[in-house]
């Protein structure tokens, strides 16, 4: 990724500019990031190295635009007209402007904006339901050809769903606030946007965990330097059909992975098969008991709201039965929190058959040891 800064400074205008990065940053040096004035970079797209090639090439990436400010602040009017110029006049490179000014876009593009430009994607901020409630729609109504959602610093759970249905949103981003004042991130709000993301088929990046990060009713403080990386090793992050989308990441070998930290829960580590289960695997056959592990994911599990969801499966009675509290697949909850199969989803023919797998090879190390 590249950055471009044409101005330095703000205005704050919403309750997630209470603790606006640029202005502890400023503060830091003794600077007022209320004054707003051109940067040295304000016509860095067109800047030329020695060679008379551009500085910024289509290989550093997304030229993320106005970082220090907002592209659309009135306080800027008088200069964004260039720099229109200058992203169209590089088409080559593709810009990304994030805002909390979507209201006053119409205001501020150029006569041949037409219906957007290929080489650039509004990104419209929405910290709350408050925000995102009144932004949105202004958002979806406007001439944009790529448009995507950030939810950062996320300051409460928001609903967004009726807007990704529209079909009209790219990306969503979520992230908890950085600082020494940072208000908490809760990771529940973080998993509904993706519940949403994920039934509207949007790709979803979950950034960073904030520094006050709750989760299952625990409060973590997170230093800056891990605040992103954790949230990348949660594994959250959506992007519908390929790898990087949940529950692939558990494919042989690195499954073990899962065993590992299943057998370090109390709670998981206490399940195995007694002599009944084992003897009635031997009567019946392992394929039996994988037709079995088939149906009970079928008909317990595979459901967008599964009856009874959190109590469906019983404590005894079955092999089945047993590997499914073993390994984390009792339960939609469970299989968001372990295996990151989000709730509020049917599951798919991969994730059920990825399931079943999981269990069976619980069932097979255990039948092993004991038989």
């Amino acid at each position: 990724m590249a950055i471009w800064n044409p101005w330095h400074g703000c205005r704050k205008i919403s309750p997630g500019c209470a603790n606006c990065y640029v202005y502890r940053r400023d503060e830091s040096i003794g600077k007022d990031a209320s004054v707003v004035s051109k940067t040295g970079d304000y016509a860095l797209p067109l800047k030329k190295n020695r060679q008379g090639e551009y500085k910024l090439t289509a290989d550093d990436g997304v030229v993320f635009t106005c970082m220090t400010s907002d592209f659309f602040l009135d306080l800027a009017d008088d200069w964004r007209q260039e720099c229109w110029d200058m992203i169209r006049q590089r088409q080559d490179l593709h810009f990304c402007i994030i805002t909390k000014r979507i209201d006053r876009f119409r205001l501020c593009i150029p006569p041949d904006w037409g219906d957007g430009w290929d080489n650039v994607t509004i990104c419209n901020t929405c910290e709350d339901q408050e925000r995102a409630d009144y932004r949105l729609p202004v958002f979806l109504e406007l001439p944009i050809k790529h448009r995507e959602i950030i939810c950062e610093p996320m300051l409460g759970e928001i609903k967004i769903e009726k807007y990704l249905a529209t079909g009209l949103i790219e990306n969503v981003t979520c992230g908890g606030e950085s600082g020494d004042n940072a208000r908490s991130c809760d990771m529940r709000w973080i998993q509904e946007v993706r519940r949403e993301c994920v039934r509207c088929g949007v790709p979803f990046y979950f950034k960073q965990t904030g520094t006050v990060f709750v989760r299952d009713g625990k409060t973590y403080h997170i230093e800056r330097k891990y605040q992103m990386s954790q949230a990348k090793r949660s594994g959250y992050s959506y992007i519908p059909g390929t790898a990087s989308a949940n529950w692939i990441r558990y494919e042989l070998p690195e499954r073990e992975e899962l065993f590992n930290r299943l057998r370090k829960s109390d709670f998981r580590s206490r399940f195995h098969l007694n002599d009944n289960d084992i003897a009635y695997i031997s009567e019946k056959g392992i394929e039996v008991i994988r037709s079995h592990a088939q149906d009970f994911v079928e008909k317990r599990l595979s459901a967008e709201n599964p009856e009874n969801d959190g109590k469906q499966t019983p404590m005894k009675g079955h092999p089945v039965f047993i590997a499914q509290h073993a390994t984390a697949c009792c339960c939609r909850g469970c299989l968001e929190k372990w295996h990151n199969i989000p709730a509020g989803k049917v599951l798919t023919k991969d994730e059920r058959a990825y399931i079943t797998d999981v269990l069976m090879q619980w069932i097979e190390a255990e039948y092993k040891h004991k038989h």
